[in-house]
């Protein structure tokens, strides 16, 4: 989720990435997908990560003509209607 440094327009939730693990694999790919974000920016010039909890971080990238914030969170998938076969119920 943006946070600063784009318009209200621009502001949106996205899923980075989706795996299966427990929380020290999670807390892990979390910094994996903050090291890499790059946002909307053609290049990075300077990254910044703050480590908020363990479940979360807000990530500072610089650009030469931008600077975007954005909150990285861990979510856990605690319900799902669909089958275990991946298909909707009938």
């Amino acid at each position: 989720m943006p946070v600063d440094g784009v318009s209200e327009m621009d502001r949106e939730t996205r899923t980075l990435a989706e795996f299966d693990g427990g929380a020290e694999e999670a807390e892990s790919t979390l910094l994996e997908a903050a090291s890499t974000y790059e946002h909307k920016l053609w290049k990075v010039t300077r990254r910044e990560i703050f480590k908020c909890f363990s479940r979360s971080s807000f990530l500072r990238v610089h650009g030469r003509m931008a600077t975007y914030g954005v909150l990285l969170q861990l979510a856990e998938l605690v319900h799902d209607t669909a089958e275990p076969t991946g298909k909707p119920p009938a």
